[in-house]
């Protein structure tokens, strides 16, 4: 359990955690790039997305409802499979988590040119020298929002979140008043000019999965809250239905504003460098243009202050399993988290500002990562239904044999759309945390646990599962990306389907009852009798 940590989050700081990480730089960009690779279409892209991570996002209620933990991405693996998936899905959480504050510091640099071109460079699409320093600077500003306590983080959480709502939800209302061109969603090359493999790309590396990816956030702090077992999956359901209409209907807008002129050249070659913003200009809304371009610094700075809050959790947990030293793990009792962590979160934020220098350059290796991570949840509650069946669950996902099986061959569809580029520099990064953990156990025998053969046994079909989906990545169909074509569009995306389906069935046959699960569940309950008593006290 999430031991020396404060209780301090209600409900509505939940729902802020999770809304304030859907709701950053990907409303600001994700239209542009959905658009270019799926033209009017990507108003579907945004709905296959929604409903992926809505499956997913019903699976982690089930499991933060009856574990609430923080840093719970590398726990459930922990409690269902041991050290080997839970290590492996652990690193690439905090990779993935890591990174989104840089994605979202680079975000606000390239809306920021709009006052001071000097932050980023047309020519390239990248930020200058003097754009990375004020993107490693803000980035400065989240590690101390979150230095000084999980309270201050969440007061100031929830003000920014209330602003970052507003803005999108105001952008809607303005544009359909503003005598859009609703004709675009039939000219141009038609409705999808790009067929439906642009529809699926655009899934997965233009920002659509990136930007619903956020919802989590009240999964990773659920060891800080005051009622988790009620509030949790409340919290996850809620943020998910608000970013699912969200952006549709910005997808709608966005499709609807652009100006005959500005398609002259087709759906591929739209350029904007401030979406939205660019776009009330054109449409005689120049008030609402400026209002954009200062939301442009508050939406993508707000998701970044949660992220380096989740990364620091995520960190935290890899300690508390005996994954790294435990003094990531120590607490300060002053403020109620683990500052080593905190530390560590801040620092591998700014590595990633250095070889991805623009927002869409990391998208893609994010949402692989972050998806990757994900796809452990489905197997993970399957196995703890087998394994601890006595467990209280708050709430207990109906339809879970066909819904868990169903999110993890589209998280597995996700990772493949993703692309053999991104997917194999995401095998070298996991790849570069094995060794990272083999040389910790060596030098540090002490404090890092090794796996035991259990562990072995049970990760194996992890393993293979990497392999595998690299080796689909390689040889499947040229339109989504992929190298060979030996597999065309659409028997790639049959052949993912049903290998990951073997390999959902595998991780589930593969998971056993854990020393650390009962271990848990006791802690739950005894935490839910403390908090009843002082209630009635």
């Amino acid at each position: 359990m999430s031991e020396g940590f404060k209780r301090d989050l209600s409900l509505l700081d939940l729902i802020m955690a999770s809304v304030g990480g859907i709701i950053g730089s990907g409303w600001l960009f994700g239209a542009l790039y959905a658009a270019q690779d799926a033209g009017p279409a990507s108003i579907v892209s945004w709905m296959i997305g929604g409903v992926a991570v809505l499956l997913i996002g019903l699976v982690y209620a089930e499991l933060g409802g009856m574990l609430p933990e923080s840093g719970s991405i590398a726990r459930y693996p922990h409690y269902s499979h041991g050290h080997v998936t839970s290590f492996i899905m652990g690193w690439a959480a905090w990779i993935a988590y890591a990174s989104v504050p840089a994605v979202e510091a680079e975000g606000v640099m390239q809306y920021a040119s709009h006052w001071f071109p000097g932050l980023w460079n047309a020519q390239t699409n990248l930020l200058t020298g003097g754009g990375l320093f004020l993107a490693a600077l803000l980035m400065f500003g989240f590690f101390l929002v979150n230095y000084f306590g999980v309270r201050y983080f969440a007061k100031v959480n929830t003000s920014i979140t209330f602003v970052k709502f507003i803005m999108p939800a105001l952008t809607i209302l303005v544009f359909l008043f503003s005598g859009l061109h609703w004709g675009n969603f039939t000219d141009a090359g038609g409705f999808a000019p790009q067929g439906t493999s642009g529809i699926l790309v655009a899934v997965a590396t233009s920002g659509v999965i990136f930007a619903y990816l956020g919802f989590r956030q009240a999964v990773d702090l659920s060891g800080e809250a005051r009622n988790p077992q009620r509030d949790v999956p409340l919290a996850l359901l809620i943020s998910i239905f608000v970013g699912i209409a969200l952006y549709v209907l910005l997808q709608v807008v966005f499709v609807a504003g652009i100006s005959k002129g500005a398609l002259a050249h087709g759906w591929l070659n739209l350029s904007f460098n401030a979406p939205f913003a660019q776009l009330a200009v054109s449409l005689n809304v120049g008030w609402l243009a400026v209002l954009l371009y200062a939301d442009a610094v508050i939406s993508p700075a707000g998701t970044g202050n949660v992220y380096i809050a989740s990364t620091t959790r995520v960190l935290y947990a890899l300690a508390n399993n005996g994954y790294f030293p435990k003094a990531f793990a120590k607490i300060d009792p002053r403020t109620g988290i683990p500052v080593l962590s905190l530390f560590a979160a801040f620092i591998l934020g700014l590595i990633f500002l250095l070889p991805f220098p623009s927002w869409q350059s990391l998208v893609g290796l994010v949402s692989s990562a972050t998806v990757f991570t994900y796809i452990i949840g489905p197997v993970s509650l399957s196995v703890l239904r087998r394994t601890v069946r006595e467990a209280d669950r708050p709430f207990r996902l109906a339809g879970a044999s066909v819904i868990a099986p169903l999110a993890f061959v589209i998280g597995s569809l996700i990772i493949y759309w993703t692309g053999w580029t991104t997917d194999s520099k995401l095998l070298l990064a996991l790849l570069i945390g094995v060794v990272l953990y083999a040389l910790l156990a060596l030098a540090l025998p002490q404090q890092i646990q090794r796996p035991h053969a259990q562990s072995l046994q049970s990760g194996i079909w992890l393993i293979v599962y990497l392999i595998v989906m690299l080796g689909l990545t390689y040889v499947g169909s040229t339109k989504l990306g992929e190298l060979k074509n030996w597999i065309p569009y659409p028997w790639d995306m049959i052949t993912v389907a049903g290998v990951s389906l073997v390999f959902y069935y595998w991780g589930v046959r593969s998971g056993y009852k854990t020393a650390d699960v009962s271990e848990a569940l006791e802690n739950v309950a005894q935490t839910r009798e403390a908090a009843a008593t002082a209630m009635i006290s």
